[in-house]
């Protein structure tokens, strides 16, 4: 059973992946239970993510269905071993259903985002999270604030160091909204630009002026492609609460249409890097002056 006595993303992602796997090589449950001297419960409590699949069933499994590329098999196997493996984020405060979120950002090879009125979370930098999360009312704790910053910078860090493709769409407005203090805003739009010019981070803005676009868009969501595939498998919108991570390909068309059209509607990255640059140069002018 994985930790916690439910499914994790990791085992659903995995059962998914062999349940797609059989049904292409045009088999049943009950073939692919005998192949491993397997029941066929067995096979759909796998495929469910109710357990974990074992790497040897999963080397089994695979060669049952013809996959022979040796990057798809690895993959797959490592995702066994890891399936019931306790996340590093446990370590921190995380709300329900964010660790969820979490290990699906991990093993993301493609994240795209979407945030009109602030710099999307995996591009903040400490103090601006620090900022925003200190004017949430809901969170009074010192203790707690700090795990918020420190959680998010992991977060950031590791799909830095990955190497992870980030294509994030940010409203203008999340650029030139005033913040409490100067320093952190002029902060944050340097850093964004470092963000910028890495060869896996494309960064646009949707000038202010473009509403229409956004009219046709979610708040905020978050697209997750994996093992490489462009097309995005999952889906991820923040609540009053937590976050909601949606799988079904008709809710997923949709968010990649608007997704789509967003990156359509905004500017280039190299404009949208002019963008910034005017912004920075703005606020170090009257920051100057003042």
């Amino acid at each position: 059973m994985p930790a916690g006595g439910r499914p994790t993303m990791r085992s659903r992602r995995l059962g998914s992946t062999l349940r797609r796997l059989r049904e292409a090589a045009q088999l049943d449950q009950q073939q692919a239970a005998e192949y491993i001297a397997g029941s066929k419960a067995k096979i759909s409590r796998i495929e469910s993510g109710q357990v974990a699949a074992r790497p040897g069933d999963v080397r089994l499994l695979l060669e049952l269905y013809g996959v022979r590329d040796p990057d798809v098999s690895q993959h797959l196997e490592q995702l066994a071993r890891n399936a019931n493996k306790r996340g590093w984020w446990l370590d921190y405060v995380v709300p329900d259903g964010f660790g969820d979120y979490v290990a699906l950002e991990e093993e993301a090879t493609h994240i795209r985002s979407w945030q009109p009125l602030l710099v999307p979370g995996l591009l903040q930098t400490p103090a601006y999270t620090r900022t925003l999360v200190e004017g949430n009312p809901n969170i009074t704790d010192s203790a707690v604030i700090e795990q918020v910053v420190k959680l998010r910078q992991e977060r950031r860090r590791k799909v830095f160091d990955a190497g992870t493709r980030l294509s994030a769409v940010v409203g203008e407005a999340a650029l030139t909204a005033p913040m409490p203090y100067v320093e952190t805003h002029r902060d944050q739009l340097a850093d964004l630009l470092d963000a910028a010019r890495c060869s896996h981070v494309t960064v646009q803005v949707l000038p202010t002026a473009e509403w229409q676009a956004t009219r046709c868009a979610a708040s905020v969501f978050v697209m997750l492609s994996f093992d490489g595939e462009w097309s995005p498998a999952a889906v991820s919108q923040d609540t009053q609460d937590n976050i909601v991570v949606a799988e079904a390909n008709e809710q997923i068309g949709r968010y990649a249409s608007a997704f789509e059209l967003l990156q359509a509607t905004a500017l280039t990255p190299s404009k949208s890097q002019e963008l910034i640059r005017e912004i920075l140069r703005s606020l170090t002018e009257e920051s100057a002056a003042s």
